[in-house]
């Protein structure tokens, strides 16, 4: 798995948890949903490190608790 592919399923696994949906989880990080539907339908290949902090912003977690997850082992090399 790419860090793209995974980064989304941790963003939909944590609006899944909070049992929010992806326009609330735009509103609560000030990012717009554009951008968030971007990230989880896979039309950008990954989210910057500035969107990433505003949506753990938005959840009141660390960008550690973001990335401590099972989800993010053994990711695939990223090619440019």
């Amino acid at each position: 798995m790419k860090i793209g592919e995974a980064t989304k399923l941790r963003i939909l696994e944590l609006c899944k948890d909070r049992n929010i949906t992806i326009n609330k989880l735009a509103t609560i990080s000030g990012i717009k949903q554009s951008t968030i539907n971007n990230i989880t339908s896979s039309r950008n290949k990954g989210a910057n490190i500035r969107t990433i902090k505003m949506i753990c912003d938005g959840l009141n977690i660390t960008i550690q608790d973001f990335f401590n997850n099972n989800i993010f082992n053994n990711l695939e090399k990223e090619l440019q």
